[in-house]
């Protein structure tokens, strides 16, 4: 007999759970399906190397919205995350070091060894991108306007324009470079140094298959820089457990709740009755009757897999394949016999529990870039490292460490026809061969690493591309235009399909953004059904 649900959500990732807990609250009956034997997508944490647990995808904690947090009762539950005491480590090619984070006047001091202008300007700096950061950051649990709604989209672009329209205009001009222009030019226009300006672009192409040259990436970087940890704005942090700490705790709020989370269910097909989605049919051949669907997987699986073309607009059809999916990214999760010696800080250090990133320019991560588009991935990569058995001693044996090794660029797809199966070990090696020339011996402390390609993390998370935020951050595929601009809003081209992962607004990162809003635009269009803030 088939089971009837209010909503069935495709996903049992952070968005998908965060969705499945507010419409619970609400009264829905939920189901999650979820086609991995774990809850949780890309923030998971597993055992990869006997006794070495990592956060095997999703790596950090810093854009979870406070209000999700709070909503969900996550402390309530042993949900922590720890502070890096500063943000990240550049080591320099010349052996020198930079270090950004831990307060405004240490990182002044930093700079100075640099640039005593760079020191200077710091501080605007900061408060020109904490400016347009805040009126972002409450457009984040805002559902866009949707175009083409008359006076609805109208009313709706106005209110939410509101805080852009009350800013200065110098800070306007921000918003306008901030969205339009390169890192580079950016940061051109603030700081002189390379290692400075370093610092500040590796946010610029994280999870981007892009240059820092590339127009649009200054908003890659200002993404990067919304969220905070403990109520400290723009902090990084890391989660005791590991990223599927958070996300197991979500499921057990949401089955308290009464949500039903079905493991190994992946879904084959969207159902469709007449002009509404109806349900979904699972590979086993199960259906599950459902009034509203919900695709917490990235626009392409939606579209291209799972919903037939016949209930899809033909220019939405064509739009879909012009999306951009595709983040460039490289993931390695390593067992160490001991912590890292970095040339530049051979000794224990607070850099150990913080970011680690080995791109001491722009031009390097343009050549990473190049290198990518001509070879299939960079011979000198970007990599940023963490050590989270430094601050949690559950993940490694006692005197042992893991370290995630978060990696651009690489291209998804190989030139030339080849195969990421084939040759992810060699680019593995590369990586490897990187960091050992800032840190001699780490290639010799490596007892056992996992290893995920682009193809890697499409096999195993159903990201195309590797894309870590279901698709570009550009311009084009922004706020009311995430996905297609005309269903911004959350909902698909089919009445009562919706979409709550990170390829809608505000975009990928652990944020619980799109979950939280898309709920909120179901229960509006239910009508019945209580509301929330």
């Amino acid at each position: 007999m088939t089971k009837h649900y209010d909503a069935v959500i495709i996903g049992a990732g952070h968005n998908g759970l965060v969705c499945g807990f507010y419409l619970a609250k609400a009264g829905l009956k939920v189901r999650i399906v979820e086609r991995r034997d774990v809850v949780g997508g890309a923030a998971v944490t597993e055992e990869f190397h006997p006794g070495f647990r990592n956060s095997v995808a999703s790596y950090t904690v810093s854009l979870l919205q406070p209000k999700v947090i709070a909503d969900m009762k996550l402390h309530d539950h042993g949900y922590r995350v720890i502070e890096r005491p500063i943000s990240n480590l550049l080591p320099q090619e010349d052996g020198g070091y930079l270090k950004l984070g831990g307060g405004l006047k240490r990182t002044q001091e930093e700079f100075r060894k640099f640039s005593a202008h760079d020191a200077e300007v710091l501080p605007a700096y900061y408060d020109a991108l904490e400016g347009v950061a805040e009126v972002l950051r409450d457009l984040a649990l805002k559902s866009p306007p949707n175009a083409g709604e008359g006076l609805r989209t109208l009313v709706a672009g106005a209110t939410q324009g509101w805080g852009l329209s009350r800013l200065s205009l110098e800070a306007k001009r921000d918003v306008l470079d901030l969205f339009t222009k390169s890192a580079r030019s950016f940061l051109d226009s603030w700081f002189e140094s390379e290692a400075v300006k370093a610092a500040f672009g590796f946010d610029s192409v994280v999870g981007n298959y892009a240059s820092p040259d590339t127009l649009g990436s200054a908003y890659v970087l200002l993404h990067h820089v919304f969220g905070e940890v403990n109520g400290k704005k723009g902090a990084w942090g890391h989660s005791i457990g590991g990223m599927g700490t958070i996300t197991q705790i979500m499921a057990k709020v949401c089955r308290d709740l009464g949500v039903e989370i079905s493991l190994e269910s992946p879904v084959d097909q969207v159902l469709v009755d007449g002009d509404r989605a109806a349900g979904v049919r699972l590979a086993s051949g199960e259906e599950i009757a459902a009034g509203r669907v919900i695709a917490n997987v990235g626009p392409k699986l939606l579209y291209g897999k799972m919903l037939d073309d016949a209930h899809q607009p033909e220019d939405f059809r064509r739009r879909m394949r012009g999306f951009k999916a595709g983040g460039g990214t490289f993931r390695m999760n390593v067992a160490l016999s001991e912590l890292p010696r970095f040339t530049c800080l051979p000794e224990p250090g607070e850099h150990h529990r913080s970011g680690i990133i080995i791109a001491p320019t722009l031009d390097y991560m343009d050549r990473a870039f190049l290198d990518a588009k001509q070879h299939g991935w960079s011979k000198a990569p970007i990599v940023e490292m963490l050590i989270p058995s430094t601050v949690d001693d559950s993940l490694a044996p006692e005197g042992q460490h893991v370290a995630s090794l978060f990696c651009q660029q690489f291209a998804p797809e190989l030139p030339g026809g080849r195969n990421w199966d084939d040759e992810q070990d060699a680019a593995a090696n590369t990586i490897i061969h990187t960091v050992e020339g800032y840190a001699p011996g780490f290639q010799a402390s490596i007892l056992g690493q996992q290893v995920l390609s682009p193809k890697g993390l499409y096999d195993k998370f159903g990201l195309v591309g590797g894309d870590i935020m279901h698709g570009h951050m550009s311009l084009d595929q922004l706020w009311t235009a995430r996905p297609v601009l005309g269903h911004g809003a959350y909902r698909g081209p089919v009445k009562g399909l919706y979409m709550c992962g990170a390829g809608t607004h505000p975009g990928g990162g652990v944020t619980g953004a799109p979950g939280h809003n898309c709920a909120r635009e179901v229960i509006a269009d239910g009508g019945k059904f209580k509301r929330f803030g």
